[in-house]
């Protein structure tokens, strides 16, 4: 999967539904070696704003926006690049395509097609152990970060 079909829907003049994007978005380069992605729409805060129709799919934002959300297609190649990292959002995640590891502090789990991961401030990596790519869509919201004891464990990596 090279490229993923995203349609957006909004309202006209008189508040009907109706469609304002049916488009194909290719997954581009990241700057990590072996990762691709498409930004599928980003919100500034949650709750989120859906007056107007401005396409939030064509601003580059980062990793994670705080307070508000990022839904983000990945695709990660054999062999990617480490990226161990921790963020400040709770993160939802379903694998489209492909098997992938989710390496932990205390263990690895390996997700395949079809499973759903809620992931909650862990640190973590993701790693392809397979001879074929991982397809992976994430919905990121701002969370607060974790606290174990006295320790805040916040966003690193």
């Amino acid at each position: 999967m090279r490229t993923i079909r995203r349609v957006v829907t909004g309202h006209d003049g008189q508040g009907r539904s109706q469609v304002l994007l049916d488009e194909e978005r290719p997954l581009q380069p990241a700057m990590r070696p072996g990762v691709s992605s498409a930004l599928m729409w980003w919100t500034a805060s949650s709750p989120a704003d859906n007056d107007g129709d401005a396409d939030a799919g064509q601003e580059g934002v980062a990793t994670m926006v705080d307070g508000g959300t990022v839904f983000r297609v990945v695709r990660y190649e054999p062999g990617v690049a480490p990226r161990p990292h921790r963020t400040s959002s709770i993160d939802y995640a379903l694998v489209i395509s492909g098997e992938i590891d989710l390496e932990l502090e205390e263990g690895v789990v390996q997700l395949k097609a079809g499973d759903v991961l809620v992931q909650r401030g862990t640190w973590h990596n993701w790693i392809v152990r397979g001879e074929e790519a991982a397809v992976v869509a994430f919905v990121l919201i701002a969370a607060e970060p974790v606290k174990v004891g006295r320790r805040t464990l916040g966003a690193a990596g």
